[in-house]
């Protein structure tokens, strides 16, 4: 058993130098303002091979911007907001966007609407790959916003085809003050208030969730409060069944010391294939620069880095990447202080992978997409040529893949996977048995889940060879 743990930790170790050693970051483009600035959520990429994302300000009336952008930096800018008379068609994007299986893309805005005259309160919009807007909620639509104010993270569309959010504020506190709201929406636009924080006094469920939700594999939601909590009101992570019950699964600041297990988490969770969940706080840790953390489904937390400051300081969110491993970004620390891409084993092995110097980006507030082509895409905050953010790419030596859209379905259920040069492909298979599809273009596929088919990888036979999926797709009952 010794040399078993022994050749899996050198395993892990060696995949963290190959990657290390191919490291490549690119600029793909600097904002000006015109186009965009501060694109502070980050990028998805949609079915047709290219990145979309928003810009939280700039644009052609100054409150923000929806853009795309080509994997060789070729970008068009879709939808300026406030383009309506008192910005009710919301202003100030902030979550990344997600596009959902009937093709379009949704997102948030933490400001405007056509329900407050003082800039607050946001919406939920759906916008088309062309770039026609279509607002589907104003918050702030009930008395005393007790269906929530400002929503900053990232919506997530669940195996039921709903939408499902976080609100900063509102709910059982009026807009300008914190609480917070878990809230599901329809693609048409029906939004249901599934839970309110500060419940109870001192808000030992917490407070105030800035990122996003995470569907696990049990079906049940997961996320977490960037305040609140049992302990130092430094903020929790939770569950959250579909229907609106919540437990607090963890309290920050819970371990001896001050906040050695990490403060304020603010970046969206990630499920990795080992069943665990990892995330990220903002503070906190031995030297106060944030800390990345693994918790079990039950609650059990282990922090598995403490930033220091010259490796990094203020941690966003992370993805898990084809290799097992799991990259983010910190929003400053690093040598130059304007942020670093770091990549850390499960286990919490963390090398440096890249620091940014302003020129080539500043100021990463967002975590990374892995794009089927093996690449890491994002965005910065501010730098760049202009100064007002940028969009990068960087290569670690990783191949391609292919991307099931969603990852999970019914024998029968319709699904699109992603890729590319998937022109000429010959078979698809769920987990080893034969489905039928139809190359739509060299980016896309559409298929159904087969009879027969299992939890397991897709793998499509191109003439360049065979793609597997980044994660199993879960076949549902």
């Amino acid at each position: 058993m010794k040399i078993l743990r022994m050749a899996c930790v050198f395993g892990g170790f060696l995949s963290l130098v190959l990657s290390m050693s191919a490291q490549t970051l690119t600029t793909l483009h600097s904002f000006d303002v015109t186009d965009g600035e501060d694109p502070i959520a980050g990028l998805i990429q949609a079915t047709d091979g290219n990145f979309y994302g928003t810009t939280e300000i700039g644009g052609a009336h100054g409150y923000g911007a929806v853009f795309k952008i080509t994997p060789t930096g070729k970008l068009t800018t879709l939808y300026s907001f406030c383009s309506q008379s008192g910005c009710a068609d919301g202003e100030r994007p902030y979550g990344v966007l997600v596009q959902a299986t009937n093709g379009d893309f949704y997102g948030t805005t933490f400001f405007g609407g056509a329900n407050c005259t003082d800039e607050a309160c946001g919406t939920v919009f759906k916008i088309t790959p062309s770039g026609t807007l279509t607002t589907l909620y104003s918050f702030c639509s009930q008395s005393g916003c007790t269906d929530g104010s400002l929503p900053l993270g990232t919506l997530i569309q669940a195996t039921n085809g709903d939408l499902y959010g976080t609100t900063e504020t509102g709910g059982t506190c009026v807009f300008t003050q914190g609480c917070g709201t878990v809230f599901k929406i329809t693609p048409s636009g029906v939004l249901t208030t599934l839970y309110r924080f500060c419940a109870q006094t001192n808000c030992p469920d917490g407070e105030e969730p800035y990122a996003g939700l995470v569907q696990a594999a049990n079906g049940n939601f997961y996320g977490t409060t960037e305040y609140g909590g049992t302990e130092t009101l430094a903020g929790t992570v939770f569950k959250i069944t579909p229907s609106g019950t919540l437990t607090t699964l963890y309290s920050f600041c819970s371990q001896s010391g001050f906040c050695t297990d990490g403060e304020s988490p603010t970046g969206t969770l990630v499920q990795a294939a080992n069943g665990n969940f990892y995330g990220t706080t903002l503070s906190g840790g031995a030297d106060l620069a944030g800390t990345v953390f693994k918790i079990t489904p039950s609650g059990t937390l282990t922090t598995l880095h403490t930033f220091s400051g010259t490796d990094g300081q203020d941690p966003e969110a992370l993805v898990q990447a084809t290799n097992g491993n799991l990259y983010g970004t910190t929003f400053s620390g690093g040598a130059n202080g304007d942020g670093t891409i770091f990549e850390i084993t499960p286990n919490g092995t963390l090398a440096t992978l890249h620091m940014f110097d302003g020129t080539d980006g500043e100021n990463s507030g967002a975590g990374l997409v892995q794009a089927t082509n093996g690449n890491f895409y994002g965005t910065t905050e501010d730098g760049g040529v202009n100064g007002d953010g940028t969009v990068f790419s960087l290569s670690v030596g990783l191949g391609p893949f292919v991307e099931a859209q969603p990852t999970s379905g019914k024998v029968g259920a319709a699904i699109k996977i992603l890729g590319t040069k998937l022109t000429g492909a010959t078979s698809v298979s769920f987990n080893g048995t034969a489905a039928t599809f139809i190359v739509v273009s060299s980016s896309e596929i559409a298929t159904t889940v087969p009879v027969g088919a299992t939890t397991g990888k897709v793998q499509v036979t191109t003439p360049g060879g065979t793609l597997t999926s980044n994660v199993s797709f879960r076949v549902l009952p």
